[in-house]
C-alpha cells in the first residue's frame, strides 16, 4: 500500500530509526496533496516557514506495534505524522486500554505539549504499521514562534481542528445508534489506508465508537454475512467499500 508516496507492504518493518530531515511531506507536491486531503494545517505555514519548520523537526522511524510514546511520559515535542498509522490508546479507570483515535499522514501527535509547560501525555502512541514522523521539540517549537508569527496561526488551526473532532464524537456518540458508529469507524479506516486491511482488532472498534465489543463482533458478522467485510485475526478486510458505507447508512437496530 502506497502511503504519502511510499509503500508499505503488509507486515512491513521500518529501518532504524535516524535524525534525517529530508524527504516526506515537506517536499513535493504529491506528498503535499496528500496531506491536504486530511488536514489544512500546513496551508496557514509560508514557505520560508516551511523551510525553518523542516530544519528544526527531527525524522523518527517507528517498527509496527513500536510505542512512539507512553502515556505518562514526559511530554516535550509534537510529532506529525509522514507516513504510517497510529492508535492513540489511553487506560481507563477500570483498567482496560481505549483507543480513542488512528492517526495518519499529516496529522499531529502530541500537539497539547507544544503549550503545556510540564505537562505529561495522556495516551499513547501505538504504531500500527511502520511509521515516520518529523518531531518538534517544545524549545524548537518556541524559537519558531519567535521568529514566525504565522506558528500560532499552524497551533490555532491544530488545537480549532482537534476541538471539532471531539465535538463531532461528542454529538454522534449521543444520537447516533451504535451500528451506524461502527460501520462509520471501520469506513473511515479503510478509506484512509486504501487497499491495506485495516489493522484494528475488534476491541479497538468498540472503544472508538463507544460500545462494547460483543456488539462490535456481532455487527462485523452481519457486515461480512452481507460480503462487506473478511474479518481476519487482528485486522479487517474490507472487500466491498460501497456495501459497506450503505450498511453504515441503514443499520440502525
Amino acid at each position: 500500500m502506497c502511503v504519502g508516496g511510499h509503500t508499505f507492504p503488509r507486515g512491513a518493518r521500518a529501518r532504524p530509526r535516524g535524525c534525517s530531515t529530508t524527504g516526506g511531506l515537506w517536499h513535493g507536491t504529491k506528498n503535499d496533496a496528500v496531506v491536504s486531503s486530511r488536514t489544512q494545517f500546513l496551508a496557514v505555514l509560508d514557505e520560508q516557514t516551511r523551510r525553518d519548520v523542516r530544519r528544526s523537526a527531527r525524522r523518527r522511524r517507528y517498527e509496527r506495534h513500536e510505542r512512539l510514546f507512553h502515556e505518562g511520559d514526559p511530554s516535550d515535542g509534537m510529532h506529525l505524522v509522514d507516513l504510517g498509522w497510529i492508535a492513540i490508546r489511553s487506560s481507563t479507570p477500570a483498567g482496560d486500554v481505549a483507543t480513542l483515535a488512528i492517526i495518519g499522514p499529516g496529522e499531529p501527535v502530541g500537539e497539547q505539549s507544544l503549550i503545556a509547560t510540564g505537562a505529561t501525555r495522556s495516551a499513547t502512541a501505538f504504531a500500527l504499521t511502520a511509521v515516520e514522523s518529523l518531531y518538534l521539540g517544545r524549545d524548537a517549537f518556541d524559537d519558531l514562534r519567535a521568529r514566525h508569527p504565522s506558528v500560532d496561526r499552524f497551533l490555532a488551526t491544530l488545537l480549532e481542528d482537534r476541538l471539532r473532532r471531539v465535538s463531532e464524537r461528542l454529538t454522534e456518540a449521543l444520537y447516533v445508534p451504535a451500528p451506524e458508529r461502527v460501520l462509520r469507524r471501520l469506513l473511515d479506516a479503510a478509506e484512509s489506508l486504501g487497499d491495506r486491511p485495516v489493522p484494528l482488532t475488534q476491541l479497538d472498534l468498540a472503544s472508538l465508537a463507544g460500545t462494547t465489543r460483543p456488539t462490535v463482533n456481532r455487527i462485523l458478522r452481519s457486515a461480512e454475512h452481507a460480503g462487506a467485510i473478511v474479518l481476519h485475526r487482528g485486522d479487517i478486510e474490507v472487500v466491498d467499500r460501497v456495501l459497506l458505507g450503505r450498511l453504515a447508512r441503514t443499520r440502525r437496530t
